[in-house]
């Protein structure tokens, strides 16, 4: 008996070799970063009703026309789009999309007064970093502008810093385990509300 035949069967014995009948099946997208390929057809106009196309963030499943403010929408060079709920789930996007090259970001712009703010490119925002204003997936808010006059209004009333996009993408990375951490617990209450019985 060779070898590898032994560490097979050393590896059996104690339960590290899975058998055929443990082995979870393959699909199509398995295997890093296939399998986080955006699942949308590419399009070259993807900001053009975006709600429509993306109505469901992809990354926590957050309805996109609900968190209008916060909303994003990456397109990678390939056309492969991308329509999240919040800079949180941007940033997310372009962790495991790294070998994809981003051709356009857009954001909601909150100095707009439209029922459903409009999306600007993120190279036009300023972004207000940790004001009093309610966070969208992070405890610390980071809310697009897309006049530099109407982000600093808005810091007169609620506090926080002003910033560019790679500022605000890094405090976005800069709060993830914090964020995750805050997400999970609240999910866990709501899924406990909802087991209680009722009356």
């Amino acid at each position: 008996m060779n070898r590898r035949d032994l560490l097979k069967i050393s590896l059996a014995s104690t339960g590290l070799l899975a058998t055929a009948a443990q082995a979870q099946p393959s699909c199509a997208t398995d295997g890093t970063p296939a399998q986080f390929i955006p699942k949308k057809a590419a399009d070259p106009r993807p900001a053009e009703n975006d709600l429509e196309k993306f109505p469901k963030c992809p990354y926590c499943g957050m309805d996109r026309r609900q968190f209008h403010h916060s909303r994003m929408l990456l397109q990678y060079s390939d056309d492969l789009p991308d329509g999240v709920c919040s800079l949180h789930c941007a940033a997310i996007s372009l962790a495991v999309n790294v070998d994809r090259e981003p051709k356009s970001i857009w954001v909601a712009d909150n100095a707009s007064a439209a029922e459903i703010k409009p999306l600007l490119e993120v190279d036009q925002a300023t972004f207000l970093i940790g004001s009093r204003i309610k966070g969208v997936m992070s405890r610390r808010s980071k809310v697009a502008y897309g006049s530099e006059a109407a982000a600093r209004a808005a810091m007169a009333e609620n506090g926080g810093d002003l910033g560019n996009f790679e500022q605000a993408l890094l405090a976005a990375y800069t709060d993830m385990s914090q964020d995750v951490a805050m997400i999970r617990r609240s999910r866990e209450e709501r899924r406990q509300r909802a087991a209680r019985p009722q009356g």
